[in-house]
């Protein structure tokens, strides 16, 4: 009887211990960046600025939460030129809006180590349903999240006048993710 108490015990322990919750994002090991394309050609850029939280646990990974407010100002379009043309009222607009925010809403398995979040993408004032599919990978005492997702760029009004025009910039941007949590 003991020996059965403490066998139940033990692998008690050892499950709690592989259902571990990650919520300390590394920020100097994330990163958000986007491809977009101007006139067909893939142009790549980055948010250097930016603050997660995540809270997930691979085992209970639905429960998972996550609030991530990107800093406009930090982006970084490839050319001091280019950074100053986005930050301006035709693109992001960053004095009247700096930040951009997404919140998810739930988090649905799809099988493999594959999720998908569901929540709420928030950039000019304007907010839009978004789904992001993203994998999960635990190594070396950390959990990976790597996804990308399509935004249309008009619906958040970003572009505008010239720059509307979708033969010049293309209207989906990828969004792509890679956070490290502790």
């Amino acid at each position: 009887m003991m020996m059965r108490l403490l066998i139940a015990l033990s692998l008690l322990l050892f499950a709690s211990a592989q259902a571990a919750e990650f919520s300390a994002v590394q920020a100097d090991k994330s990163a958000i960046s986007f491809i977009t394309k101007q006139m067909n050609v893939p142009v790549e850029g980055v948010f250097r600025k930016f603050t997660a939280q995540i809270r997930i646990d691979p085992a209970k990974a639905e429960a998972g939460q996550a609030r991530i407010e990107i800093d406009l100002a930090g982006i970084d379009a490839g050319s001091a030129e280019a950074n100053e043309e986005v930050k301006g009222k035709n693109w992001f607009n960053v004095r009247e809006f700096p930040q951009a925010g997404f919140i998810s809403g739930s988090v649905k398995a799809l099988g493999g180590g594959r999720f998908e979040a569901s929540g709420r993408m928030t950039i000019k004032g304007r907010t839009r349903d978004v789904r992001a599919p993203f994998t999960l990978k635990q190594e070396k005492g950390v959990l990976i999240l790597d996804g990308r997702f399509p935004l249309k760029r008009l619906d958040y009004g970003i572009g505008s006048g010239v720059w509307s025009d979708t033969a010049v910039v293309a209207d989906e941007v990828q969004v792509r993710f890679h956070f490290v949590l502790k």
